[in-house]
Formats: structure tokens, C-alpha cells, sequence
């Protein structure tokens, strides 16, 4: 098993991608521990794993929940080796200056604070265990960004660079720290980056995709297991595209 004795912190691990990841994890022998702001959907993400697991609820954009959950993962497994930054929100899919003061600082606080207060508590404790792996989901819309969503593509294109500027600065401390670049798949988000779910809307979206269809979370967690696991022990700074072929 490629993550066996690991232990990870997932965030956004209610449903969606964050889910897949940590079912993955698991099954790649990882003790995981599962955040999300829908704390019972955290538990029962959980429950369906096993003893292994565990489901946290927090915000990730509030500095004492990021730091609770990490304490609680160190409290629970003894160690911290892994952590993905998975939990992302969107504005729906309007002009720009359609979206509203509050719906741009939940983005960003999200999307983007929430890799500012992650580090702050996962850093020590990997420097202090002699490394450690992190993973931000960054998406597509921060490399070949879609109209309506100028200010949700500003935001992944900030967690895109981060997780370069975070690898060149924390290799002495052999923490790797690499993003992943997912085309839009068939969670909760896709009504709200298509603007209403229609199966029109859907073909035009699908028809953007070289290889026809939308991304699943098995295509982002095998990507994030790989790229977690020690097969990549070289690989860092990377902002890998899960994408179909879209950025092409």
C-alpha cells in the first residue's frame, strides 16, 4: 500500500472531491482524518471508511478550526505527514461586477486564506517530524480561466503560484508541497460554475474537454495519491492538470 502508516488531514472531505481523496487515502493503507463545515457529513464520510478515519468539523477559513483540526489529527493517529487543502467555494457564474463584497471575501477566505492558515499549523509539526507532503487544489479556472467567474479564477490562480512559492521555500525542510489543476467535475460546485444546471448548459461545458467528459473524484484522488505517496519523493512545485486535456 502506497500510504501505509500515513496520516492525512483532507479538507472539504464531506462530499466531492475531498470524499474521494480520503476513501482513496485509506484504502492506500493512510490514517486520514476528514474537515469539513458540514461536520456530521464529515462523520458519516467517516463512518463509511472505518476505524481509520475520522470526521472534523471546522471552517477553514477560521484560525482556531484549522489549528483545532490539526491538534485533533495529531491527538488521534500521533503524527502528521499529509495534508490536502480540498475545501473551495465558488460565486456563481455572473459578470464580474455582479458579485457581491461578501461573496468575494468567501472566496477568498476559502480558497486562498485558508493555505495561509493550514501552513501555519501543519508546517511546524512536519519540520518538527522531519518532512511532510502538501496538496492544494487549485483548478483549471486558474490556468485558461472561463467568463463569469473572473473572481473564482483569480483565486485558484493564486493557489496555483502558492503552492510553487511554498515548494521552493520549504524543501530544506523536505516538505513538498504541490497543486493539483481539476477541470470541473460532477460535485455540488457545477451548477454554480455553469450558472444554472441544464443539460445544455452541461454539453457546452462537457464540449470543451478534449477527452468528452467531466473529472470524478477517483481521476483527482489517484493523482493526489500518487503525488502524496513516495513514488514522488523528487516530485515538488508542480501544478498538475486533471483536466481532460482543457488547458491544451
Amino acid at each position: 500500500m502506497r500510504l501505509h502508516n500515513k496520516v492525512a488531514l483532507v479538507t472539504g472531505a464531506a462530499s466531492g472531491f475531498g470524499e474521494g481523496i480520503a476513501q482513496m487515502f485509506a484504502r492506500e493503507g493512510a490514517r486520514v482524518a476528514l474537515l469539513d463545515l458540514n461536520g456530521e457529513g464529515a462523520q458519516r464520510a467517516a463512518a463509511s471508511i472505518g476505524g481509520e478515519a475520522i470526521g472534523l468539523s471546522g471552517d477553514v477559513s477560521r484560525g482556531p478550526d484549522v489549528e483545532a483540526a490539526v491538534a485533533r489529527t495529531v491527538e488521534a493517529f500521533g503524527r502528521f505527514d499529509i495534508l490536502v487543502n480540498n475545501a473551495g467555494v465558488s460565486h456563481r457564474n455572473k459578470p464580474m461586477l455582479d458579485v457581491t463584497e461578501e461573496e468575494f471575501d468567501r472566496v477568498y477566505a476559502v480558497n486562498v486564506k485558508s493555505i495561509y492558515l493550514t501552513a501555519m499549523a501543519a508546517v511546524p509539526r512536519m519540520r518538527a517530524q522531519g518532512g511532510g507532503v502538501i496538496l492544494n487544489i487549485g483548478s483549471t479556472a486558474g490556468i485558461r480561466p472561463r467568463p463569469g467567474l473572473t473572481w473564482y479564477n483569480g483565486s485558484k490562480g493564486a493557489v496555483n503560484l502558492l503552492s510553487r512559492s511554498m515548494a521552493v521555500e520549504l524543501a530544506p525542510d523536505r516538505i513538498r508541497v504541490n497543486a493539483l489543476a481539476p477541470v470541473a467535475g460532477d460535485t455540488p460546485l457545477l451548477a454554480t460554475f455553469m450558472g444554472e444546471d441544464t443539460p445544455e448548459r452541461r454539453a457546452a461545458f462537457v464540449a470543451t474537454i478534449p477527452l468528452g467528459r467531466f473529472s470524478k473524484p477517483s481521476d483527482i484522488a489517484g493523482a493526489c495519491t500518487y503525488l502524496a505517496s513516495d513514488e514522488a519523493e523528487f516530485i515538488t512545485g508542480v501544478v498538475l492538470e486533471v483536466d481532460g486535456g482543457r488547458t491544451i
